[in-house]
């Protein structure tokens, strides 16, 4: 495979899990519709952030020691789920402390709670991403397809995981920009709960699941 024929071939594969629903679709939603597009777009730039720092690391064949140490990868594995149920608590519990009443923009005291800074969501994304050992097997058995011979291979997967890291800013560039036209009842407090209560829940079954989980 040439190096054109292996870009286009990675790009149309890329494309495909870009356009598949799945956690880091439902976080940026989310925040879109709670938040803004400020916040769901840092967010979407941690989330390619994390890809960007796995195609490097599975370039530098640091991927491959996760792919075959068992404990390396369950102590990725409850890591990640605990993460992902904690950040979901804390969407459920803002849920349930937020007035109906109250303006979008109060938050629990004592800063508490799923909102953040941009920079806080960039934060949050890109930590999603990378505490998922399934992302960084996926690379490993992924990304190596994609590599011809003769090419500078470090050079040439940070490369293909760029073309997946802005696939994907561009899908969540375009998730955001469709909820701007119903940004005023999306942004109403009974809304606003019901999106954060669903999401939480959303991403501690993706935690169970992902702690419950047998390795194939």
């Amino acid at each position: 495979m040439d190096p054109i024929s292996a870009v286009a071939a990675f790009t149309a594969a890329a494309a495909l899990l870009t356009l598949t629903p799945g956690l880091d679709t439902a976080l940026v939603l989310r925040t879109a519709t709670v938040e803004g597009a400020r916040s769901a777009m840092a967010a979407g730039a941690g989330v390619s952030a994390g890809v960007l720092a796995w195609g490097l690391l599975v370039s530098l064949g640091l991927g491959a020691l996760l792919a075959l140490s068992e404990i390396g990868y369950r102590v990725l594995q409850i890591a990640g789920a605990a993460y992902l149920i904690w950040l979901g608590g804390q969407m459920i519990h803002a849920a349930l402390r937020r007035h109906p009443a109250a303006p979008l923009t109060a938050e629990p005291a004592g800063g508490e709670g799923p909102h953040a800074s941009p920079a806080g969501w960039f934060w949050r994304g890109m930590v999603t991403n990378l505490l998922n050992p399934k992302v960084g097997v996926f690379y490993v058995s992924f990304l190596p397809q994609f590599i011809p011979t003769d090419v500078p291979v470090v050079a040439f997967s940070v490369g293909l995981a760029a073309i997946h890291a802005t696939m994907g800013l561009l899908w969540f560039a375009a998730l955001t920009a469709a909820t701007r036209p119903l940004a005023r009842l999306l942004r109403r407090p009974g809304f606003t709960r019901s999106i954060d209560g669903l999401t939480g829940a959303v991403l501690i079954g993706f935690g169970l699941r992902l702690a419950l989980e047998r390795r194939s």
